[in-house]
């Protein structure tokens, strides 16, 4: 995958058996890998994604396949976290989403960033 390349197309979705229901559906992927753009080395974090979804939900497996495809791209915190967020948004039009990256300390600076975004009402 290219720097520039989306990932997208790895996501899949099934039907929420709860359309008529707001609930909170929160997946945590503590073993998240990419790549620093700047050095080369790697970058570890852990994603919280917490969503309200309206007609689908992302399915686990494939979201695990997607995430494996960023081990060897090259991207910012700021950016890998908004990446994956606007891709989440395109195959699920959630209600509302959040996504939290927790990266691991280096050189004794730990970083979080956390994009969020809310489906406007019609």
């Amino acid at each position: 995958m290219s720097e520039t390349e989306s990932p997208r197309h790895l996501l899949e979705t099934f039907e929420n058996p709860y359309p008529n229901r707001d609930y909170v559906m929160e997946t945590v992927c503590p073993e998240f890998t990419s790549v620093c753009p700047k050095t080369g080395q790697p970058d570890f974090g852990t994603l919280v994604i917490s969503y309200i979804p309206d007609k689908v939900c992302f399915e686990l497996k494939s979201l695990k396949l997607y995430l494996q495809s960023y081990r060897n791209v090259g991207a910012f915190y700021e950016d890998v976290t908004n990446r994956i967020l606007d891709d989440l948004i395109a195959v699920t039009d959630p209600r509302w989403i959040e996504l939290r990256a927790d990266f691991t300390p280096r050189g004794g600076i730990s970083s979080s960033v956390t994009a969020t975004h809310q489906k406007e009402e019609d």
